[in-house]
Order: C-alpha cells, then sequence, then structure tokens
C-alpha cells in the first residue's frame, strides 16, 4: 500500500494536544476526519510525536497509507487546507518507502521556545512574559550540561507508560532574536513535558533563585519534585524534525527564529 508523509504546522492553543483522547479536541482527530471525507475512505495517521496541551507545531510530521496511489497530490494539499481549519495547516504531500515511519524513523526533533520580559500585545498568545531579569550566560551555562545528561527523570512527567526516561540531547542554547529570549533544544526524542520542566528550571538559574550546582544536582538525583515549574505551553513549538535521506530535502522549511 503507498504511505505518504504529510507536513503540517498548527496553532495548539485550542487543541489538547496532538494525540487522539476521549471526549477532547485533537490535532490528529481533525486531520482523521479531514482525510476521511476529502479521500472517502477511513484513514488513520500516524505522527512524529505528541506534542502536550496547548503546544504549537511549526513543523509536524504524519503519515497515512491508502490502498492505491494519489493522483494529484497538489489538489489533496489544497482540498485539505480547505477543510481544515485556519489552525492547521497542510504544507506538502509527498510518496515514501512503506517502510518509513513518521515517529521511529525521525532521528532527532528540535524545540524553541520564546519569552519577553516586556508585555508583547501583539504577541503574547505565543509568547512567554517573563517580568524579570535572566542571566542568559549564567543559564546556558547550566544547560551545556544536558548535552552529558542521559536519564531525564528529573524533567519528565510522573507516571507515563513510557520504558526509559532516556534522550540523548544534541543542542541546548539560549539567544536572543527579534527582541525575544528563545531556548532552543534538539535530542532524539523527548519526554513528555520536558522541555517545559527544563525551561522552568533554568529560569529559576536565570533569576538566581538556585545556583547552576544546583541545577546539576536535580539532574543527578532523577526526581521531578526538585526541578523548576513547567513553564506555559503556549510558548513552546517544534520546529524541526530529520529524517534519512533523500526525504529529509524532500520538506519546505520555513524560517523560523
Amino acid at each position: 500500500m503507498p504511505r505518504y508523509f504529510i507536513q503540517m504546522a498548527y496553532n495548539g492553543a485550542n487543541y489538547h494536544g496532538w494525540q487522539v483522547q476521549p471526549n477532547a479536541v485533537s490535532v490528529q482527530a481533525e486531520l482523521e476526519k479531514a482525510l476521511t471525507v476529502v479521500l472517502r475512505l477511513p484513514i488513520a495517521v500516524v505522527g512524529a510525536g505528541r506534542t502536550d496541551t496547548g503546544v504549537h507545531a511549526s513543523f509536524f510530521v504524519a503519515h497515512f497509507e491508502m490502498p492505491h496511489p494519489i493522483e494529484d497530490l497538489k489538489h489533496l494539499t489544497y482540498k485539505l487546507n480547505s477543510f481544515l481549519s485556519n489552525a492547521i495547516r497542510i504544507d506538502l504531500i509527498f510518496e515514501v518507502a512503506s517502510d518509513l515511519h513518521a515517529r521511529f524513523s525521525a532521528s532527532s526533533r528540535t524545540y524553541r521556545y520564546f519569552i519577553s520580559t516586556r508585555k508583547e500585545p501583539f504577541r503574547e498568545a505565543t509568547v512567554a512574559y517573563v517580568p524579570y531579569d535572566l542571566d542568559v550566560d549564567m543559564m546556558n551555562e547550566a544547560a551545556q550540561a544536558l548535552l552529558s545528561t542521559i536519564d531525564f527523570t528529573s524533567f519528565s512527567k510522573l507516571h507515563t507508560d513510557v520504558k526509559t526516561n532516556n534522550c540523548k540531547v544534541s543542542v541546548a542554547r539560549w539567544y536572543r532574536h527579534d527582541g525575544l529570549l528563545v531556548f532552543e533544544i534538539k535530542a532524539d526524542r523527548f519526554l513528555r513535558n520536558m522541555v517545559r520542566a527544563i525551561v522552568g528550571t533554568l529560569m529559576d538559574v536565570g533569576r538566581e533563585k538556585i545556583t547552576k550546582e544546583e541545577f546539576f544536582k536535580i539532574i543527578e538525583l532523577h526526581d521531578r519534585g526538585l526541578a523548576g515549574a513547567s513553564a506555559y505551553a503556549k510558548a513552546l513549538f517544534l520546529t524541526d524534525i530529520s529524517y534519512p535521506e533523500p526525504y529529509n530535502s524532500s520538506f519546505i522549511r520555513y524560517p523560523i527564529v
């Protein structure tokens, strides 16, 4: 059966995350409904991962299968965009090998978190307002410990069904862009609530509520109760996912800070 990748983006403000769940509106459910109506077949989609309630994706990938080839993928893209709400955008659909998987074939994922230390009336919906000074250099020094960390239990949501809390982080940095403070983190996988818990704890370092040495200790003790509060979901974006070539080069990567 032909398998297709969908590159998409969505504003997660009004969704209970990506994954289908009872009595809640999810991005996956909306996409499956749209595909089923447009293709006139019951369609199930598999996403690259789970974003939490309120979290956005400027770059997301899902796959689905059809019993026969789709002749006009550009027209399908147009039809889906016409059917879906303005909070979801379909960027691209293309055929892939039958063993390529939106989730398991991904080698890395990148998230960015956006902060402003002044009120942002025109970006309030997607930027976290932090009304105090942050020591960015100190937060960057603390963040470097994440590159050598394996077990991220201290930053994981409790009582989840994952088999391991091990992740490999390859990028963890703070930088300034367009008047905002941005945290970027890239890893092979992420745990539920992991990025928001890391951001919240690093902000404690930046506010001098804890030292960077105390941050290191929090990592070592594998206790979520010692880490800081989770940062707001509204300012977190999934911004990139990497796949094997030649497929990785097939995506459209729109500029993002």
